[in-house]
């Protein structure tokens, strides 16, 4: 009886052993996975920032014609941005190799801010910007809500360029953007039209800031119903 009752208990701990180590050996798999995707997914934001810089010295030779019909790197920025808000997301923000790529993404939108910049002046676009500083969420609530805000914005106007800046990474250009518009330590803070807000900004009064933006969507309006006509 006594040796049956042996045998039963070396079966059970077999058992739990081999579902234990098959466990391990899963994760460890799926962890290896995950983060062979990640090295993949890092390696083309970094060829994404080399097409992007080599992109820059070429728009900056271009006649104002080369632009009428076609974003500046506002597309590019924007599949880049989503790239780096995945890595952020399974990383998390505070990992190293993130922080690195979010610095490179950081000195792009700067780089693509000055340049359509100076194309607004010379070629008399009819681009609008808005700069946009925040925080973590701990130190900064808002700055979710704040999130969504923005991204509903640049959803529905084309002409509307958001640059995103994480105030926490410790780069100097962004500081230096930050200090020229006279940013403080109150997140969210925005800069619409050459103008410093902190605080939560609605939709409704972002859009009363930008009259431009009402233009925006009432030519959209007029330009569909004519395709519809």
């Amino acid at each position: 009886m006594r040796n049956i009752e042996w045998k039963k208990y070396l079966f059970v701990l077999l058992i739990t052993s081999l579902i234990f180590v098959t466990g391990i050996y899963f994760s460890n798999y799926l962890n290896n996975r995950k983060l062979a995707e990640l090295r993949g997914m890092q390696d083309k934001v970094y060829i994404d920032i080399l097409s992007s810089e080599t992109r820059f010295s070429l728009l900056k030779e271009s006649s104002c014609r080369s632009f009428e019909n076609a974003p500046v790197l506002s597309e590019e920025l924007s599949l880049l941005g989503s790239r780096v808000g995945f890595m952020e997301s399974e990383l998390g923000i505070e990992n190293d190799e993130v922080r690195q790529v979010k610095r490179y993404y950081s000195i792009l939108e700067i780089k693509d801010f000055l340049l359509t910049k100076e194309i607004n002046e010379r070629c008399k676009s009819n681009v609008q910007f808005i700069l946009y500083f925040y925080s973590g969420k701990d130190e900064c609530p808002d700055c979710v809500k704040q999130d969504y805000v923005l991204s509903r914005l640049q959803e529905d106007y084309s002409k509307l360029r958001i640059y995103s800046f994480d105030a926490n990474l410790d780069l100097s250009a962004i500081s230096t953007l930050a200090s020229l518009y006279g940013v403080k330590k109150e997140f969210p803070a925005l800069v619409v039209n050459g103008k410093i807000s902190h605080g939560f900004k609605s939709v409704e009064e972002l859009e009363a800031e930008i009259p431009a933006l009402k233009l925006m969507k009432n030519a959209t309006s007029t330009a569909t119903t004519t395709e519809e006509r």
